[in-house]
């Protein structure tokens, strides 16, 4: 049986394919066309799925999208009505869902087919079920309580429920217009960061500042309910009355602004783009990312009470955040957390063929597999033609052995490398296979990176990928972190040990790397480990403001329009140094 799982007409669009409860192929949009977040019909990302497992659309047995018409309908219909919600919004609404319900003709155009001649059925799953399914079924727990929290999808922003063997059942949920993804993005918005997805710069800014405004928040903006759920207050909210239209013209996603003049007025002007950054600003950040931890921590010890279930598994946008995530064993009752590779709207994909699949059909789940490598990859034979096409210079490195030791050499030299290995991640985070990788116990790290590659804020942490049998050594909290899911604390003694991964509050996004997840990045980081006493390698991911890097093409390039040192695909290495 095969599966197509699409996340379509919304942002980071994505597709995966399943054989018979298996996930063989899995990629975003934004990698193929190379536009961040890519909104829309995913047909390059359909078409190397189809391409990777070797079938044809006409093989495929059901077309699952994690968006279902239906949903919440009487739900839509009060609020429109109630708000008098504008009529640009209600019929942009109404366009996108005419999309969802033709996707599976529109789908067969693209590969100019007949739908009608296929065989596939289309099947819509909520849009949170679909993430509640992307994170327990791929879980190792047989039983676990599931909370999915984003902005909003189905007139959805929040779902609680359990699993339990194949089966997910539903508690309850927080519908539109509240929402605490649309919480963190309205006050990312207002501290001068619009672009979509630009969250994560406001988490990385936080630890700059003082949660000064959290308890004003809490009592004013957003509001804890007695239920475990929450909700917002809508003075401060344009979405609540006027609707906010969401745009994907070329592909790019693009939200209009959230805040409302009454919260304006409560907390002074709007940053602009590119202003400096004041210390109102950080303690802004500060007070947001504790406001959202506690609306986390609220949703989360209560479906404890619920379930008295000692394992969680969270998804949905707000679970890309990693502090929270970090911090939630230790402020619930809670005794195991599992977090999903991709547990942004990606994920959704696969997340809406493993629930018709293992709820639906009633199949059993397969054993707990670390599967985070699901995206394109390139015989050693295609990158050496493309390499020798484009005229570039190259060493062979025939011994692995070898390899890893000209690659700490360069680290050791203060080089930054790019690592391109095998497929591609699925998810938002580089993890061993598409990244750039540099000395963790500089000091001058940062601005080495931010000069030479990533020309981003100085403000943004870059991430300690760790052998994961040195965790205790290095970090207070210890557990498996494959995904570069949680944020823990480094051991005070450790923090001049690798200032380059160690942020201002002395914490790391650590990812922890197992020989027999990824045996090549772990080898490369034993060799570094041999040399230098340090299990760590500074890790980001393989870009220069743009998608992660996909195809050997894009590394060439990105290495090329860059300063960096040297480029490894595979074991052939390109390199600035006169000897090669």
């Amino acid at each position: 049986m095969y599966i197509l799982g699409i996340n379509a007409y919304h942002g980071d669009s994505s597709a995966c394919i399943y054989k018979d409860g298996h996930l063989i192929a899995a990629t975003e949009e934004e990698r193929i066309r190379r536009i961040k977040h890519w909104a829309g019909l995913p047909i390059e990302a359909i078409r190397f799925c189809l391409d990777d497992v070797g079938i044809g659309l006409e093989d495929v047995d059901f077309i699952t999208v994690s968006r279902d018409p239906k949903a919440n309908l009487t739900s839509k219909l009060i609020h429109s009505f109630k708000k008098r919600v504008s009529i640009k919004t209600l019929l942009s609404r109404g366009a996108n869902s005419m999309k969802i319900k033709g996707i599976g003709e529109e789908i067969a155009k693209a590969f100019n087919l007949d739908f009608s001649n296929l065989k596939a059925e289309v099947q819509f799953i909520e849009h949170h079920r679909a993430h509640m399914a992307s994170a327990f079924h791929i879980s190792p727990f047989e039983e676990s309580a599931i909370l999915s929290i984003d902005g909003m999808g189905d007139f959805t922003s929040t779902m609680r429920g359990t699993g339990k063997g194949n089966k997910i059942n539903v508690i309850d949920n927080v519908t539109y217009p509240h929402s605490l993804g649309i919480f963190y993005t309205t006050l990312t918005q207002y501290l001068g960061f619009p672009n979509y997805g630009d969250e994560y710069k406001v988490m990385g800014l936080s630890p700059y500042g003082k949660p000064t405004y959290a308890d004003e928040m809490l009592k004013d903006i957003i509001l804890l309910k007695p239920n475990g759920l929450f909700e917002l207050n809508g003075k401060y909210f344009r979405h609540f009355k006027e609707g906010v239209n969401m745009s994907w013209e070329g592909g790019s996603p693009d939200i209009e602004s959230i805040y409302s003049e009454e919260l304006v007025k409560k907390f002074g002007p709007v940053r602009k783009k590119g202003d400096k950054l004041e210390q109102y600003h950080m303690d802004m950040a500060a007070s947001i990312q504790k406001v959202s931890e506690e609306v986390i921590f609220h949703l989360a010890e209560d479906l404890y009470k619920k379930t008295k279930l000692k394992n969680i598994c969270i998804t949905g946008g707000c679970a890309q955040n990693s502090v929270a995530n970090g911090k939630l064993i230790e402020n619930t009752s809670f005794d195991n957390l599992f977090v999903p590779p991709a547990g942004h709207d990606a994920g959704t994909a696969t997340g809406s063929a493993l629930y018709y699949y293992h709820h639906t059909l009633n199949n059993p789940r397969k054993p707990y597999k670390a599967q985070p490598y699901t995206g394109i990859q390139f015989s050693q034979e295609e990158i050496e033609a493309y390499l020798k096409e484009r005229k570039i210079d190259y060493i062979k490195v025939e011994n692995d052995e070898d390899l890893y030791e000209m690659v700490t050499k360069q680290l050791l030299d203060a080089g930054v490398v790019g690592w391109y290995q095998g497929r591609a991640e699925f998810g938002p985070r580089a993890l061993g296979n598409r990244s750039i990788l540099m000395d963790p116990r500089r000091t001058d790290a940062k601005e080495i990176l931010n000069i030479k590659i990533k020309k981003r804020e100085s403000f943004r942490p870059f991430a300690p990928s760790i052998l994961k049998e040195y965790v205790h050594e290095y970090f207070k909290q210890v557990d498996d972190v494959p995904f570069m899911e949680k944020v823990f604390d480094i051991h005070a003694e450790k923090h001049d040990t690798i200032p380059a991964v160690t942020h201002v509050n002395g914490t790391g996004r650590l990812q922890t790397v197992e020989k027999e997840v990824n045996p090549r990045y772990h080898a490369l980081i034993k060799k570094f480990y041999d040399k230098t006493g340090v299990p760590i390698l500074l890790n980001t991911s393989f870009n220069e403001n743009e998608p992660i890097v996909n195809t050997p093409e894009h590394a060439l390039e990105c290495y090329l329009r860059t300063k960096m040192d040297m480029l490894v695909m595979g074991n052939l290495v390109v390199s600035r140094t006169s000897d090669s």
